[in-house]
């Protein structure tokens, strides 16, 4: 449904294990790779035997997308994955793994991960804990699932900016405003790439936020507008209704005029 309502889309291949393993410890790879049959990996997040295909192609859609600087339309989603496990539909950390590319083979020094996904996004969070090279935003309703991403889990290149339920789009704008361009600005990245999940949206069935669809084309803008290269990644967005004009109004941020 989402693909058909789309013009100009393209295939692409999938990561390579070598992409993957910047962010993924070798065994958690082996693990995902060898899954035969429906496998629960946590409580919420099953494999099968083509599950290690899908997870590189997403990854690989996420590389595409920063090459392109483009948006990747890809499933499982990705930011919760941590680097020794699944999690909350994720295989892979595909926004993660496109960053560590982008280092890795197009000589880019700076990256800004901005994650408005309405979870916090604690597997991306993890991979760059600490690393001064990669700048991390996650804006999520707390408290809410996986009960990560507090007022208090903060460090020089981590920025959580917790949000309560019900939070619309004037209190996204504002933590744009004041929170989270200030800290990029200072960062000063040469790539942005988003983890847009659009369950933030008020009719989305798996939380409680009131973002419409003028709100998420002013978070496509304003997340652009933070690098001179941009970049997204389909995380989540669980309502099939929605979710193309959600979508659509996204692309039409990420190509306006900043």
């Amino acid at each position: 449904m989402l693909l058909g309502s789309l013009e100009g889309w393209n295939d692409c291949g999938p990561a390579t294990e070598e992409d993957v393993a910047r962010c993924h410890d070798p065994a958690y790879i082996r693990l995902i790779r060898e899954v035969s049959g429906p496998t629960w990996l946590d409580p919420d997040t099953v494999a099968s035997q083509t599950s290690y295909e899908a997870a590189l192609l997403s990854a690989g859609a996420a590389i595409e997308a920063v090459r392109q600087e483009a948006f990747a339309i890809a499933r499982p989603p990705g930011h919760h994955a941590l680097p020794t496990r699944a999690m909350g539909f994720c295989l892979f950390a595909n926004a993660a793994i496109a960053a560590r590319y982008a280092q890795g083979e197009m000589g880019v020094e700076r990256v800004a991960i901005i994650d408005w996904d309405v979870h916090h996004g604690n597997g991306t969070e993890a991979i760059f804990r600490d690393d001064p090279s990669v700048f991390f935003v996650s804006l999520h309703q707390w408290p809410f699932y996986p009960g990560t991403g507090g007022p208090d889990d903060q460090d020089e290149t981590t920025l959580n900016v917790p949000l309560p339920a019900g939070s619309g789009d004037d209190e996204y704008a504002a933590a744009f405003s004041d929170t989270v361009e200030p800290a990029v600005g200072r960062f000063d990245p040469e790539l942005v790439i988003v983890s847009a999940g659009f369950d933030a949206h008020e009719q989305d069935p798996l939380a409680m936020m009131e973002v419409t669809e003028a709100g998420f084309r002013e978070l496509a803008r304003r997340s652009a507008a933070l690098a001179p290269r941009a970049a997204a990644v389909l995380e989540g967005g669980y309502n099939l209704e929605t979710l193309p004009r959600l979508v659509h109004a996204a692309l039409g941020g990420f190509s306006a005029d900043v």
